[in-house]
């Protein structure tokens, strides 16, 4: 609590030094979240639980019992978070803004460390044309989001990715234009050594995205691409001779997002059929196809997922909300040569499907409410021939959560 306080004073102390400096203006924001849970299983999560994704599989030990059948529960505030807004000269004739965005997310063991989660600086021409530069959201994530109280946002049916980016708007009336260069950082994709940036790295081409999007007198609607294209190898070993390899996989993903929303209504949806989403903490991944004989060199194919969700929550000061959302293994496009060359996130997942009941009192400053989530995902056997999921079978994870949120 000490540690929060000096933090606090600060941050209280720069922004006022910062005010004095003219043609700039600063807005700082936050607030104090305290999180409380209870799961009837084991999930796959991150953020120590507190970012919840999905049941994991049945794991028998000698005697038959679930090894994953434990509940678990816990209290954490490490979601706190500081923002400042700030605004400053023209550059000839474009506006200029910034925006720094930190919790204490980045905790190891019982220590609570300072994590970026924005940090960016934004020219706008009013012309209706904008430059960002530096790490804020995915575009996939973009401007349609549930309202939920988890900390996953929907995830794993709602993209969930902040990286460094270079990111242009062409705004022509009410349909701007995005194109997005993404890098990854925080959010990485899975390969032969697990999680990493080097596939990206490695493999030069930014993840690229372009889209457009539609407003309207509270309604919002939007579409886009995204193609990430990775290096997993740069060598074989083969029969104890190392191989330079050229070895990339591609892959292109496909969203739709609309919203509605008036003062009492909120109806938001989005469907996407993505592949190889593991970087937005989605379901997918990659496998290998095919291997040379000679120097070892692998071929991949890109394993394809149809997600989609839905939300709907009424009210203002007191707020009611359902969630619903679902995924589907579509498989791969080639073969795969064996499981164990299979790289991705709940890959041996068929179906996925989760339901979500929130209710929550709000206050401009306050906000307290409690959520039940219940999560199936039906686990299976990997078909080498398309990358299919066979003979699944369902395990359910029931999540209790109690929020209490502090605005400042």
């Amino acid at each position: 609590m000490r540690k929060l306080f000096l933090l606090l004073s600060c941050l209280v102390f720069i922004q006022f030094i910062f005010a004095q400096r003219e043609n700039f203006t600063y807005n700082f924001y936050g607030f104090v979240r305290g999180d409380i849970y209870y799961n009837s299983r084991s999930n796959v999560e991150a953020v120590d639980g507190n970012f919840y994704l999905y049941p994991l599989d049945k794991a028998p030990d000698a005697n038959g019992n679930d090894l994953n059948s434990n509940p678990n529960s816990s209290f954490y505030t490490f979601t706190t978070r500081f923002g400042l807004d700030m605004t400053g000269p023209n550059v000839g004739a474009a506006k200029t803004s910034a925006k720094v965005e930190v919790d204490l997310g980045g905790f190891n063991l019982a220590n609570y460390l300072l994590r970026i989660r924005q940090a960016y600086v934004n020219l706008s021409w009013e012309k209706g044309s904008s430059l960002l530069l530096g790490q804020t959201w995915h575009p996939l994530f973009g401007d349609v989001m549930p309202d939920v109280l988890n900390l996953n946002t929907g995830s794993p049916f709602q993209p969930f990715n902040r990286s460094a980016q270079i990111r242009y708007q062409y705004k022509s009336n009410k349909v701007p234009f995005t194109g997005s260069a993404i890098y990854q950082l925080v959010y990485l994709s899975a390969g032969p050594n697990g999680k990493s940036e080097e596939y990206q790295k490695n493999g030069v081409l930014p993840e690229l995205f372009a889209g457009v999007t539609y407003r309207d007198n509270g309604f919002l609607g939007g579409l886009g691409v995204e193609m990430i294209s990775l290096k997993p190898r740069l060598r074989a070993n083969m029969e104890d001779k190392i191989y330079k390899v050229d070895e990339r996989v591609t892959s292109l993903s496909f969203m739709a997002q609309a919203q509605y929303k008036t003062d009492n209504l909120f109806l938001a949806g989005k469907t996407l059929l993505g592949s190889n989403q593991t970087h937005n903490a989605m379901l997918g991944g990659y496998g290998v196809s095919s291997i040379d004989n000679r120097t070892g060199e692998q071929k991949y194919t890109s394993s394809r997922h149809s997600t989609t969700w839905l939300n709907v929550v009424l009210g203002n000061k007191w707020k009611g909300s359902l969630f619903m959302g679902y995924a589907k293994n579509l498989g791969t496009t080639d073969k795969l040569v064996s499981p164990e060359l299979f790289y991705g996130s709940g890959i041996d997942i068929d179906q996925l499907l989760s339901a979500a009941v929130s209710f929550s009192y709000n206050l401009p400053h306050w906000k307290a409410g409690i959520e039940y989530s219940a999560t199936t995902a039906w686990y299976g056997d990997t078909d080498l021939s398309n990358g299919k999921v066979t003979n699944a079978q369902a395990v359910t994870n029931h999540r209790i959560l109690g929020l209490l949120t502090y605005y400042f």
